[in-house]
């Protein structure tokens, strides 16, 4: 390999300190413009929260074991189910990938040494704790009972934080914009030297069509929780029909957010397993560029399907009809990535190492959630449909079994580059296992249930739908399982002495030619590129990447 993974010399000839001993107390981590530090910590604040968003999943499904009253109360079931999608949703699913795993490796890839805009960089991480910390308020305040879309006119005139709450998903919102700058004038401006647009990883073209979604879409769902706050606190009849307002607009705005959402949570993970795949199949990716433009077409037909979430909502037949096609429009970019991730793994010397049994786990996953996708998108079938537990089953098999899968995925990929240190593989393969059945348990009897008429959100059930309930339960437990074990084998691995080489798993990316952990400037030279990406054909040969 090319001499890039030197480290800048130290006092006396000693190698320079990597970015976690550089220099250390709170302060230097709070204070600090380096994007792998900022990474770091928005990873920890993200596993945080959903450790919580956890913690009220749990809950739920304990309290759904049996029907009637098991944990709690009706009124608290409805809060510990909101709580439990705001945090999943704002506090985890959309900054996990982009603003924590994004943030660290990013730069590397395209052979920076930091983003664009590293102030503002840190401006999006304080403004992350600040949106967490009024929503932590909002929780332990008297919470809120309206679901995590706020749907008007409940939402206001209810009591609760719900002002609270949806303020701070407005100021979340603008740490999620600022990510989205960054990462565009990044792409744009600091690619290393031979790095052209079809030499990028995908996982730069995937961050580059999230980052257009974040700043076009998110000051749709601002403006609107900022008109709902308007509502509640002046009697501003927008929304509330006894105002003169209507609830459907509210509908209209938040879901012309909240599916070029789904796909601000779902391209990131594509970016992931576009990675994954083809180091762990020692093959160059199939059809580059084809999955590089699917990306930007997701990116763009995203915004003309929020109307199939209101196929009962009284839109007229022909709109109706008009959003149905756009929604089988859209699963074609998607279908184009995994037909493309198969046939790169199709007579690859695949290696299931933990990173590669998350992304088969994904592709399962996320297969099951896009037909079923496919199926809530059909008219006449999502009538019966609408509101049950089918719904819930789908949103969960793309949302976790798509981006929390492959978020655990890139976790895994990048654990060694972000700290030095190799997990057990061994309790690894465990975890996923255990994940990956628990997942399953819990959430495919979740369709079932749905098809029988379960619907969603209640608190009380008939009792011939329990025994799907108490598989969902005992499999949600199986999930808690795997996900502790996997708490408990990467805290051991930060408790050893750095251990792991620069380039554990034979990758080709830029990221891999710098030491683990990478230096404060990540290179010592500016990298140069010269050939395509994946260039795992060539495994004899020396490295495409030089130095100047």
């Amino acid at each position: 390999m090319a001499d890039v993974m030197a480290l800048k010399p130290g006092v006396g000839g000693q190698a320079a300190p990597n970015y976690l001993t550089a220099s250390r107390g709170l302060k230097s981590w709070l204070f600090t413009l380096d994007h792998k530090r900022i990474g770091v910590m928005y990873l920890a604040s993200v596993l945080a929260a959903f450790l919580i968003g956890g913690v009220f999943a749990m809950l739920i499904r304990m309290e759904l074991l049996t029907p009637g009253p098991t944990l709690m109360s009706a009124e608290a079931y409805n809060k510990a189910f909101t709580l439990h999608g705001v945090v999943m949703i704002f506090l985890f699913i959309i900054p996990s990938i982009p603003a924590a795993l994004g943030n660290f490796a990013l730069p590397l890839m395209l052979g920076a040494k930091d983003v664009a805009f590293p102030r503002l960089n840190l401006a999006s991480y304080w403004l992350y704790l600040a949106g967490a910390l009024m929503g932590v308020v909002a929780m332990v305040s008297g919470g809120i009972d309206t679901g995590w879309t706020f749907y008007t006119p409940y939402s206001s005139s209810t009591g609760g934080a719900v002002s609270l709450m949806t303020l701070a998903a407005f100021v979340l919102g603008f740490s999620s914009i600022f990510t989205g700058i960054n990462f565009i004038a990044t792409i744009h401006k600091l690619r290393a030297p031979g790095m052209t647009w079809f030499r990028m990883p995908l996982f730069a073209w995937s961050m580059y069509a999230t980052a257009i979604i974040q700043i076009l879409a998110t000051p749709v769902i601002g403006i609107t929780l900022l008109l709902l706050v308007m509502e509640r606190v002046f009697n501003v009849g927008i929304f509330d029909p006894k105002l003169g307002g209507d609830p459907v607009l509210f509908q209209h705005f938040f879901w012309f957010y909240s599916h070029p959402a789904v796909y601000i949570m779902i391209l990131p993970g594509m970016a992931v397993i576009s990675e994954v795949i083809p180091c762990f199949s020692k093959k160059p990716i199939f059809g580059y560029k084809a999955v590089a433009y699917s990306s930007v077409a997701i990116a763009l037909v995203s915004f003309l399907v929020w109307g199939h979430h209101m196929y009962v909502s009284g839109q007229t037949p022909v709109a109706s009809a008009i959003f149905s096609f756009l929604t089988f429009l859209v699963a074609i970019p998607s279908a184009v990535k995994v037909f493309n991730w198969l046939a790169t793994m199709y007579r690859g010397s695949i290696s299931f190492q933990a990173p590669m049994l998350y992304a088969i786990a994904f592709l399962l996953l996320f297969a099951i959630g896009g037909l079923t996708g496919i199926v809530l998108g059909t008219l006449s079938v999502d009538v019966h449909l609408h509101d049950t537990y089918f719904v819930v089953a789908h949103f969960h098999y793309v949302m976790m079994g798509g981006t929390v899968i492959a978020f655990l995925a890139g976790l895994h990929y990048w654990w060694p580059k972000m700290f030095g240190r190799m997990y057990s593989e061994k309790w690894a393969r465990i975890s996923a296992a255990l994940v990956f059945v628990g997942f399953n348990l819990t959430f495919f009897a979740q369709f079932l249930v749905g098809s029988r008429g379960m619907p969603r959100r209640y608190y009380n059930y008939l009792e011939e739908f329990q025994p799907l309930h108490i598989v969902s339960t005992v499999g949600s437990w199986v999930l808690a399982a795997g996900f502790f074990l996997m708490a408990g084998y990467l805290y051991a691995s930060l408790r050893k002495p750095i251990d792991a080489p620069a380039n554990p798993w034979g990758a080709t990316g830029l990221e891999w030619q710098t030491s683990s952990p990478p230096s404060v400037h990540n290179f010592d030279h500016v990298p140069v590129v010269t050939t395509e990406a994946y260039a795992y054909a060539t495994e004899t040969e020396e490295t495409t990447v030089g130095a100047r």
